[in-house]
């Protein structure tokens, strides 16, 4: 194989193995923990802008097939293993781990010391990275990665959302879910649910969302700074009282802008399929499925309006959070999994009885 680097902002130069397709991409160098699942990671596009690390040592054993897509096509940056399974091996394999990266674009690197690099963005927290097939100039890629300002500000949704609405018929109950970088196994729950489901771009506005006449109101999970998606912002802020609504990840982080709340970064952000959420309404702990940098600043939510209904247990964060008065709620997790437990789809169930009820509280 032919050599391939990863050289972070912090003057850290990684030589690997390239695999799946050449060129140079940049990006923020994320790590996720789950032990499968790689090929919804890839496809999720939260993962929008991202270069992203495997902690978990070999990764590609059962291929990728027709039917873990979460979106139509990646968006990450780049992909970065210890060790990539050259033969894969499952009974609905239908392509290589590298075919793969290759069919998309996506530059791959192994024999990476992935330890080393998930110690450091744990200690120093994510920075910005630039992965490569195409050149050895260590001096000029470490001058390249320096002048780039990240993702600040960025508003990565509108690369990810659906370009037009559309709908899957069926069943007694419409939802209209608002694409901020939905993965599709949350229109697939609340199908499967029966419900009709509206998929909207992000930049709908309230009056085009409430046309569709809706029974609840779906926000779904997406990429990069919710602060940056004003627009989503003012058009949640706009839906508040009309009819159920359910935030995921990026969208718990934007309802909770709407309600005049704040957001920060973490360090190193959640991503895995592993993590320990805590439903303080019932004290139990369900094991949890996670990406996202950003977090709900606890301290500016009115206590008055708001309750915290989940926790993280790892590091204390806000994980859920409920309205005292209106059928609204959200979680900072990813209850429809894919990939991860399923334990945390009761949550589809409580929007549905909320929808059921037909009046606000």
């Amino acid at each position: 194989m032919a050599k391939g680097y990863l050289v972070l902002e912090d003057g850290s130069v990684y030589l690997g193995e390239a695999f799946g397709a050449v060129g140079k991409r940049s990006g923020e160098v994320v790590f996720n923990t789950g032990m499968t699942g790689y090929q919804e990671v890839l496809t999720d596009p939260s993962y929008c802008g991202q270069i992203v690390t495997m902690t978990y040592p070999l990764i590609g054993n059962y291929g990728v097939n027709n039917w873990d897509f979460e979106s139509k096509h990646p968006a990450v940056r780049g992909f970065v293993v210890k060790e990539m399974c050259d033969f894969p091996s499952h009974w609905q394999s239908n392509a290589s781990l590298d075919a793969f990266l290759r069919r998309y674009g996506i530059i791959g690197l192994q024999g990476i010391d992935t330890r080393a690099l998930t110690r450091k963005i744990r200690t120093h927290g994510t920075m910005w990275g630039i992965i490569t097939t195409e050149t050895a100039d260590i001096p000029g890629l470490l001058q390249e990665v320096k002048t780039n300002s990240g993702f600040a500000g960025v508003d990565l949704v509108r690369q990810v959302t659906t370009p037009q609405a559309y709908v899957l018929t069926g069943g007694e109950k419409r939802v209209v879910l608002v694409d901020f970088g939905t993965k599709q196994n949350i229109v697939r729950t609340l199908h499967q649910r029966g419900c009709e489901v509206v998929v909207v771009p992000c930049y709908y506005n309230a009056d085009q969302i409430l046309a569709y006449q809706p029974d609840g109101i779906v926000l779904s999970n997406g990429p990069g700074d919710p602060k940056a998606v004003s627009y989503g912002i003012q058009t949640v802020r706009d839906l508040i009282g009309t009819v159920p609504i359910m935030g995921i990840c990026l969208g718990h982080q934007i309802l909770a802008l709407a309600f005049g709340g704040d957001t920060y970064k973490l360090t190193f952000g959640h991503r895995g399929s592993n993590h320990p959420v805590k439903d303080l309404e019932t004290g139990r702990v369900y094991i949890t499925s996670q990406n996202h940098g950003y977090v709900v600043d606890e301290k500016s939510l009115d206590p008055a309006e708001i309750w915290i209904s989940h926790r993280n247990l790892n590091d204390g964060t806000v994980e859920g959070m409920q309205h005292r008065r209106l059928p609204i709620f959200s979680v900072q997790y990813h209850p429809e999994a894919a990939p991860g437990p399923h334990d945390s789809e009761y949550l589809f169930d409580k929007f549905l009885t909320l929808m059921d009820q037909k009046v606000l509280m």
